[in-house]
């Protein structure tokens, strides 16, 4: 199919809208091998949804895993884990169906009006207090932070102050005030994680690497 635009021949692919996702991956594939990236086997699912979502190959370089990452997350999510985010559009990408499919919920308690008014009480951030009360959740949880570098602050305080462990962290917050210096903390525990280094991230990315995990499941 061929098509005009500012006076320029573009030449359209046609494609049945139930391949279009399938096509965009083989697009990446090529586009990776291309560029002489090598994705590890593990990783690759998450991260080639991510480029995906993003339309972006830098995050091909600036993934960051911890050991069996991908293994631990789906092995939390088959036994019941719940994610928490720390947005509503992260909590809105989710796949909340396939998730429940193994016993999980998910969470985002930023618009809770406790929440509000704790974190004006307390002159703190209502992602911060958002992590608080996450921690309280009785079963494993994974984090997944896609817009707040001081939900990921809290998280690593709570770790520090109170002995608390979160079960899995997913750190991409995208920003300029203090986005890598929050995502460092996490890559300097001993947690299990999957981070993107330096200021790229959101919820959207958030959301796709939850979705991916959940998408490789057997």
């Amino acid at each position: 199919m061929t098509g005009r635009q500012e006076g320029l021949i573009v030449e359209l692919e046609y494609i049945l809208p139930g391949d279009i996702e399938k096509r965009s991956f083989e697009i990446i594939d090529a586009e990776l091998e291309q560029r002489g990236i090598h994705l590890p086997k593990e990783q690759r699912d998450v991260t080639m949804r991510v480029i995906h979502t993003s339309a972006d190959f830098d995050y091909a370089k600036t993934m960051t895993y911890s050991k069996h990452a991908v293994e631990t997350a789906r092995k939390l999510i088959r036994e019941g884990a719940d994610v928490v985010t720390d947005t509503n559009m992260a909590l809105a990408g989710i796949n909340k169906k396939k998730l429940a499919e193994f016993g999980g919920q998910a969470h985002c308690f930023m618009a809770e009006e406790e929440i509000a008014r704790e974190a004006k009480k307390r002159q703190l951030t209502r992602a911060a207090v958002s992590m608080e009360h996450a921690a309280r959740i009785p079963k494993p949880v994974i984090f997944a932070i896609g817009n707040a570098p001081t939900a990921l602050v809290s998280l690593y305080e709570l770790m520090q102050n109170r002995g608390w462990r979160p079960a899995f962290v997913i750190g991409v917050p995208v920003g300029f005030v203090n986005v890598e210096a929050a995502k460092e903390l996490i890559l300097k525990t001993d947690l299990p994680y999957i981070v993107n280094r330096g200021r790229k991230g959101g919820s959207n990315v958030a959301a796709a690497i939850v979705n991916a995990l959940l998408y490789g499941m057997i």
